[in-house]
C-alpha cells in the first residue's frame, strides 16, 4: 500500500478528504439536483502542480505509481494547478465498469485504464469548494473534455426518475445525485445522494439459519446439480408468509451442502425450495 500524503510546504497542493454520497432508495427529483452515472472503480484525487501530478485514494495513500498512464496525461493538462476529484475504472465489451478486471489491469494492462473527472477542488491558485457544483463542473469540463485517458462525467439536469430508469435499463450498477447549487463538503454528506440498481434471480434455498434477535437468513444456491453456493439472503418476508416458510423447513430436512461453510445451529433443506432474491446487479 503507498504512503498517506504528506504536505511539504505551503506550495505544495494537499490532499482533499473526500465528499461522500448517501445512500437512498429514490432519485430526487427537480431541476435543482444534477444526475451522474455511478462508476465502479477506485476513488481518486489527482493533484497536479507545475506540470507533475499525483494520485491519492479514499483514505489519502499515493498510488502514483500504479497510474503512470493516467498520471502522465494529467502531467500533461493545460493547467498550471489543480486538485481533480474522480474514479479509476476499466470498460468492458460492452461499455460498462468491469470492476473484477480492475486490479488485472493495473498490473498487466495500464493502457486499459481511464480516469472519469467529476469534480475540480482547486485550479490554478484558487479553492473552489464554495462554490457551487454547476460551477466548479464547467471549469473542469473546460480542462478535460478533448482527454480520453482523463474523460469527463457528463451528467442529466433534473429528471431524476427517468434517469434512473435509463440507468437501470443499461444495466449499470446505479446513479449518483448531486445538489447543483451546492459547496464542496469532505465527509458524508446528503448533498450527494447515491441510488443503486437491484434485478431480481430465482434460487433455491438450502438451509436457512435462525438466531434470537437477529433476521433469518437463507442459503442460496444455483438451481441445478450442480447447487453452487451464491450466497445468504435476508429473509424479509411478511409473518404469514416466514410461518409458511418454517413449516417448509421443518418438512423438508436434508443435508448440508458441500463446500458450504455455515454457522452451527444451520437447518438444511433438501432439494426443491426456490426463493426469489432481490441484490445488487453485479
Amino acid at each position: 500500500m503507498g504512503k498517506r500524503a504528506i504536505v511539504a510546504g505551503e506550495d505544495r497542493q494537499q490532499f482533499v478528504e473526500f465528499q461522500l454520497p448517501t445512500l437512498v432508495e429514490k432519485p430526487p427529483e427537480g431541476g435543482s439536483w444534477l444526475h451522474e452515472i455511478k462508476y465502479d472503480g477506485y476513488r481518486t484525487e489527482l493533484l497536479i502542480q507545475n506540470g507533475k501530478a499525483r494520485a491519492f485514494t479514499r483514505r489519502g495513500f499515493d498510488w502514483t505509481e500504479k497510474y503512470p498512464v493516467i498520471i502522465q496525461a494529467a502531467a500533461g493538462l493545460s493547467v498550471k494547478s489543480a486538485i481533480i476529484d474522480g474514479e479509476v475504472i476499466v470498460m468492458d465489451a460492452k461499455e460498462r465498469t468491469d470492476f473484477a478486471a480492475l486490479r488485472s489491469a493495473m498490473r498487466w494492462q495500464p493502457e486499459r485504464l481511464i480516469y472519469v473527472a467529476f469534480d475540480l477542488l482547486h485550479l490554478n491558485g484558487m479553492d473552489l469548494r464554495r462554490e457551487p457544483l454547476i460551477k466548479r463542473r464547467g471549469l473542469l469540463q473546460g480542462l478535460v473534455s478533448d482527454g480520453d485517458l482523463i474523460q469527463f462525467s457528463h451528467h442529466v439536469a433534473g429528471l431524476g426518475g427517468e434517469f434512473y430508469k435509463a440507468v437501470e435499463k443499461m444495466g449499470l450498477e446505479g446513479m449518483i445525485s448531486k445538489r447543483a447549487d451546492a459547496p464542496y463538503r469532505s465527509g458524508r454528506s446528503e448533498g450527494w445522494l447515491k441510488i443503486k440498481c437491484y434485478e431480481e434471480s430465482v434460487y433455491e434455498v438450502a438451509g436457512v439459519l435462525r438466531q434470537p434477535g437477529r433476521p433469518a437468513v437463507a442459503y442460496m444456491v444455483t438451481p441445478d446439480k450442480d447447487r453452487r453456493y451464491v450466497g445468504g439472503a435476508l429473509i424479509t418476508l411478511n409473518r404469514e408468509m416466514r410461518e409458511r416458510l418454517w413449516e417448509r423447513v421443518q418438512a423438508k430436512k436434508g443435508k448440508p451442502v458441500k463446500g458450504l461453510l455455515a454457522k452451527p445451529g444451520t437447518e438444511w433443506l433438501r432439494p426443491g425450495l426456490i426463493g426469489r432474491v432481490r441484490h445488487l446487479k453485479g
